[in-house]
């Protein structure tokens, strides 16, 4: 389900959950680095949502909002240069010709940057927070 953090819900128990592996650890501490670089960057209405269980291409996926497409690209680009300096080794980036909807892939985490009506226009926060159907031999 999206959040706008990464935080566990009030009252959430943390007993029961399994270590995090330090894959797991990087990824959350690069999570709130991401967060962080978009908001430094003016990025509106900031979604994270966990694909644990719901996709093996990343960890965590990452959705915003830029004010026009000068806004959106600006962000990108932001956000692909404090990634690099973070030592993310690969950064690929896609959708800078027109900056309707930009896409920063980290590997561990994706990041889609936004114009408000596209963003509208895809719903990607519905598309991945509907759960997993429950697989019929269970």
């Amino acid at each position: 389900m999206p959040t706008s953090t990464g935080a566990a819900p009030k009252g959430a128990s943390t007993a029961a959950r399994a270590p995090e592996s330090p894959a797991a650890a990087a990824s959350a501490e690069l999570l709130k680095g991401v967060v962080e670089w978009l908001d430094e960057a003016k990025a509106e209405e900031i979604v994270t949502v966990d694909l644990a269980g719901k996709s093996s291409i990343g960890d965590y996926m990452v959705i915003a909002s830029g004010r026009s497409d000068r806004h959106v690209g600006a962000i990108a680009d932001q956000l692909r240069k404090k990634l690099k300096d973070s030592g993310c080794p690969t950064v690929r980036v896609e959708g800078m010709e027109t900056c309707d909807w930009v896409l920063v892939d980290s590997g561990d985490i994706i990041i889609h940057v936004f114009r408000p009506e596209v963003r509208d226009f895809y719903n990607l926060e519905k598309m991945w927070s509907v759960d997993r159907p429950v697989d019929a031999a269970h």
